[in-house]
């Protein structure tokens, strides 16, 4: 969470001619409530429940850019499905900076807490053998527009803009 990956989906979508699925807009669509109210009122485990079939559906179709929540790779489930769609990035910001682009959201269930730095340090933590293990490649966001993010991805990596 707060690496950008919503803004460098957009971007990255714009710059490569394809659509774009955020997974969490997604899941407040079809559930017709925010992912807060979900998360108070059936918990984090539904949650990544509907997260899954959310995942498993948007990698049904290829050529288009898929932004997730930073929780989907805690089920392998998600990274094979993911997997069978492209390659897997991973953004990633430390967690200060991840604490100043979040502070001012309250829609972040998981932050919720009298200590949001620890909270977030403990869930890298947590996190980061899912995001090493299941990602193909790790990009660092900080001090960077979600433009130059997305333009880094694009030349690094030789994607394309298909016509």
């Amino acid at each position: 969470m707060g690496t950008g990956k919503s803004a460098v989906a957009r971007e990255l979508a714009q710059l490569l001619g394809r659509a774009v699925v955020d997974i969490d807009a997604e899941i407040e669509r079809k559930a017709g409530k925010s992912i807060s109210a979900i998360f108070a009122e059936s918990g984090e485990p539904h949650f990544r429940d509907i997260e899954t079939e959310a995942t498993r559906e948007a990698a049904r179709s290829r050529k288009q850019i898929i932004s997730t929540g930073g929780g989907v790779v805690l089920r392998r489930q998600n990274v094979e499905a993911l997997r069978s769609s492209g390659m897997i990035f991973c953004l990633f910001a430390t967690p200060e900076a991840i604490l100043e682009r979040t502070r001012a959201n309250r829609d972040r269930p998981l932050l919720q807490t009298s200590d949001p730095l620890g909270r977030i340090r403990e869930m890298l933590a947590a996190r980061d053998p899912y995001y090493r293990g299941g990602c193909d490649h790790m990009i660092d966001t900080v001090g960077k527009t979600p433009k130059e993010v997305a333009l880094e991805i694009s030349e690094k990596f030789c994607l394309t803009r298909e016509k």
